[in-house]
Formats: C-alpha cells, sequence, structure tokens
C-alpha cells in the first residue's frame, strides 16, 4: 500500500542550495561560451596583429576546440576518481591561467600554445557543471536547473560578438581574454565556498585503451569536419583524411566499450535508455540545425546588411530575449507533464522563424527580421534544455558522469558537424553568384569606392536563403525523433541506489 509521503508529488521548487550551486555553474559556464564567440570576433585583429592570414588567425579558434575534444571524455573518469569539486576547480583554475597566458601572447604559435591551455580547462567546464547540477536538484527538479544552465548557452552567442566588438574597439584585443580573470575569481571563490565535497572513496582505474582511441579519434574527426569551412568543400585531403582516421579511432572505441569487461571510458550501454536515446538523437539533429544557421545570422547582418559587427550582435538581442522569457517555464513545465509536450510546439515556433529567414531580402524590414529571431527564440526556450533534461532524468546518481559526458560528446559533435556543413552550403550558394560575393566584401571591408549595384546585394540576400533552407529541414527532422519523448513527467526510481541500499528480496 502506498503511503501518503510517497503518494505526495516531489517538490519541483529550486531551493536555496540547489540555486546558490547553480550560480557557480553559470559562472563558469559562461566564461567558456561566452571565450568562443568572442574569440571569433577578434580574428581580423589577430590577422593584423599577428601579421598572418585568416587560416594561421583560425588556429586560435581550432586550437581551443581541439583540447576541448581531447580533454571532454575524461570528465566521466575524473569526477569518479577526484570528485566534481576538485576537478570544477581545477579546470577554472587552467581556464583562468590560459586566459592570461593568452593576454601575454607575442605571436601566433604562442596564442595556439596557450588557447590549448584553456581549452584543456574549458572543455571540463560544462560537462562537470551539468553534473554537480545533476546531482544537487535531482531528477525531478532537472528540467528547471537545466533552464538555469541554458541562460550561459543563449547569451554567449548574442552577447560574444557585442562585449567583443567593444573590448576591441574601445579597449584592446588583450581583454577578450583578461575579462576573464575577474570573473573567474569570483567564480573560483564562489566554487570553493559553494560546493559541497563529493568524492566516495572510489579508486577506478582509468580505460586507458578506450582514451587513445576517443580522445585523439573526437579531436581528428573534428578537425577534419573543421577544414570544411575552411576548404569551403568536404572533398579535399585537408578534411577527408583526419576526418576518416579519426571516425575510424570512434568507432574502434564503440566496439571496445561494448565488448570490455571492465569499465570503459564511457558507458555507451547507457543507450539501451529508451529516453536516453531519443532524446540524444533529437539533440543531434537539433544542434546542427540551431549551430549551423547561428553562424548564418551575422553573417546575414553584416555582408548583406553592412552592419558592424557590434550592430549584429545587438540585432540577435531579440532572439535571447525571446528564449529567456520561455525557458523558466518550459524547464518547470519539463518537470511537471514531461519533454515531448514542451519539445515539439518549441521545435515549431523555431521552424516558423526559420522558414521566414527563407523569404528575406537585402531590403526586409528590420522589425520583421527582429520578430522572426524573437519567435526563434521562443522556441529554443521551449527545446533545448528541455531536451537534454529528457536524457538526464533518467539516470541514477551513478550514471549521471557518464551521460553528462556523453551528451557534451555528442553536442560538440554534431556542432561541428552542423557549422561545417551549413558553411559549405552558405560557400557554395554565393559561388554560383559572383556579384553577391563582391557586395559581401564590399560590405565587410567598407572600402573607399562606390557601393555596388543593389542587385548585387539581392543577389547576397538570396544565396543566403539556401543554407537557410537547410537549416529549416533540419528543424523540421528533429520534429520526428521529439514526437517521440515522454508526454508525461520522468520519473526516475534510481534503482541502482535503491539496491544498494535495501536487502535483495527472492521473488519467485
Amino acid at each position: 500500500m502506498t503511503t501518503p509521503e510517497a503518494a505526495k508529488a516531489p517538490d519541483t521548487k529550486l531551493d536555496k542550495h540547489v540555486l546558490l550551486v547553480a550560480g557557480v555553474v553559470v559562472l563558469g559556464s559562461i566564461m567558456s561560451i561566452l571565450d568562443v564567440t568572442v574569440v571569433a570576433v577578434a580574428q581580423d585583429t589577430f590577422q593584423t596583429v599577428f601579421h598572418t592570414n585568416q587560416a594561421g588567425a583560425a588556429w586560435s579558434m581550432t586550437a581551443y576546440t581541439l583540447a576541448l575534444a581531447t580533454v571532454i571524455p575524461l570528465a566521466s573518469w575524473a569526477a569518479n576518481r577526484f570528485g566534481t569539486k576538485k576537478v570544477y576547480l581545477t579546470s577554472l583554475v587552467l581556464f583562468l591561467a590560459g586566459s592570461a597566458l593568452c593576454a601575454m601572447a607575442w605571436n601566433m604559435e604562442s596564442m595556439v600554445a596557450f588557447r590549448v591551455i584553456q581549452g584543456l580547462g574549458g572543455g571540463l567546464l560544462m560537462p562537470v557543471g551539468m553534473m554537480i547540477l545533476t546531482k544537487a536538484a535531482g531528477p525531478e527538479r532537472v528540467g528547471s536547473v537545466m533552464a538555469v544552465l541554458g541562460i550561459p548557452m543563449l547569451l554567449g552567442p548574442i552577447g560574444g560578438p557585442i562585449l567583443g566588438g567593444l573590448l576591441i574597439e574601445k579597449v584592446s584585443w588583450h581583454w577578450v581574454f583578461l575579462i576573464n580573470i575577474p570573473i573567474g575569481i569570483v567564480a573560483l571563490v564562489y566554487a570553493w565556498l559553494a560546493l559541497k565535497n563529493d568524492e566516495t572513496g572510489e579508486r577506478p582505474t582509468i580505460d586507458w585503451l578506450g582514451l587513445v582511441m576517443l580522445s585523439p579519434g573526437l579531436a581528428l574527426f573534428l578537425w577534419g569536419v573543421a577544414g570544411a569551412g575552411e576548404k569551403q568543400t568536404f572533398a579535399t585531403p585537408r578534411v577527408l583524411v583526419p576526418a576518416l582516421i579519426g571516425l575510424a579511432l570512434i568507432i574502434g572505441f564503440i566496439y571496445h566499450a561494448l565488448t570490455t569487461k571492465k569499465r570503459p571510458l564511457l558507458d555507451l550501454k547507457l543507450f539501451r535508455n529508451r529516453t536516453l536515446a531519443i532524446a540524444v538523437t533529437t539533440s543531434v539533429i537539433f544542434a546542427m540545425a540551431f549551430f549551423g544557421a547561428g553562424l548564418l545570422y551575422p553573417q546575414y547582418f553584416i555582408g548583406v546588411r553592412g552592419e558592424t559587427t557590434l550592430a549584429a550582435g545587438l540585432l540577435l538581442a531579440p532572439q535571447g530575449i525571446g528564449a529567456m522569457l520561455t525557458m523558466p517555464i518550459g524547464g518547470k513545465l519539463t518537470d511537471k507533464i514531461g519533454p515531448g509536450k514542451i519539445v515539439l510546439p518549441g521545435l515549431t515556433l523555431i521552424l516558423a522563424g526559420m522558414i521566414a529567414f527563407t523569404q528575406f531580402d537585402a531590403d526586409t524590414s528590420i522589425v520583421i527580421v527582429c520578430s522572426a529571431l524573437f519567435v526563434q527564440g521562443l522556441g529554443m526556450g521551449l527545446t533545448m534544455m528541455p531536451i537534454m533534461s529528457a536524457a538526464l532524468a533518467t539516470l541514477s546518481n551513478k550514471q549521471v558522469p557518464d551521460g553528462t559526458t556523453l551528451m557534451n560528446v555528442i553536442q560538440q559533435a554534431s556542432t561541428s558537424i552542423g557549422t561545417a556543413s551549413i558553411s559549405v552550403v552558405l560557400f557554395t550558394a554565393l559561388a554560383n553568384k559572383p556579384d553577391a560575393m563582391k557586395a559581401i566584401l564590399y560590405n565587410r571591408l567598407k572600402p573607399a569606392a562606390p557601393e555596388p549595384p543593389h542587385e548585387w546585394f539581392q543577389q547576397a540576400a538570396a544565396a543566403f536563403t539556401t543554407p537557410f533552407t537547410v537549416a529549416a529541414i533540419l528543424v523540421a527532422l528533429t520534429l520526428i525523433p521529439a514526437f517521440f519523448l515522454p508526454r508525461k513527467k520522468i520519473t526516475s526510481p534510481l534503482v541502482e541506489e535503491e539496491m544498494d541500499q535495501t536487502p535483495h528480496i527472492a521473488l519467485h
């Protein structure tokens, strides 16, 4: 017979302790995510200061991404071995040290080396932060707490161009990195005081065979895929050779993880969890669409509309505002009625806003453009974190490290594939319209020359409709796995913990 206490629905309200922990994780995430977008704004500056070309400057971003890919697979093992508090504090220290060193870089080679150090710290901030939050909130509140974590994920792409433009124009490029120092020190002290020591006393051995396959494999795969954006095609040795070698190593790791009798670096058997498998599939397609399209908006504003980098960042603000309005609502509703009823309407709103962009030209009212972004933002607040919550809410505390690490590895790969693919589609569309490329170059360089014919700008806008259409199709495809997400409250019996704490009863 069920007791009244057992029948009582769990409280989904976030208490003081969970909010304190959320503050720690949000601070670290803001640094990590902002850093990526701020450095993207500084690419032209690096070319001038360090006397390099576009490909050379791009290594300031590539080195960081490869460091992330190398270290993320270690998150689960490190958390189990040393505890999440120690790993998180160490990550913050590495990220701060890397930031300070980057600000002192004297050439492109030193910048790349210091960005690797920064990436080694930044790569663990998000997965370990998610572990800390998920454990603190419990399965019944994971939707609400993931909504909190979604704030920096939305503010980064919007605030990065604004902050980067202001720092470079008004102060100096060094402050792109130095801005992390005060934020990082506050985060470090805050984390030291607010986080509990959660070492279990376990001393799990590291899966060295898995490590030498997965970390290099993921790094090589992402480096290869990123080359498609640089070379504007997938059909080149620069893309195919590292991507295929990396893919072979990843497949080798998958076989190893599923067949080894020892504990693998990542427990891929978690995919037997139907809800997690559906949520991850949804997340893969969504990340490709969302981050791929995110590449297009600033390029549209700057290249087609002739806006400055700072103005482009400000014009993206409606998207963030829309998401911030619905994200807390989406998180709470996910905890109460399940993700399926939230994600489907959210994706529909994103699709509507994306379809609008396929119809825009060089003269479309900015009010209409910003309205489409606002509608997308409303949808993102109901989509991005509820998908992640659907996966994490079904995990026991022992499974959380592997689950969050898996989600971060897959999201990193999906993001890279999405941005590279959309970049290739955009370049191909522009290559078929030579005058469009001339118009975009004019807007970017602002030379003291007569403005090109208006028809060229219209051609540039028409070229952007192709990658926006591809992004819209990807969003539409996301609806298929999202349809199978749970449409009722997810309950997690935490069987593993209960079996550890209760006598075994044989049932015949």
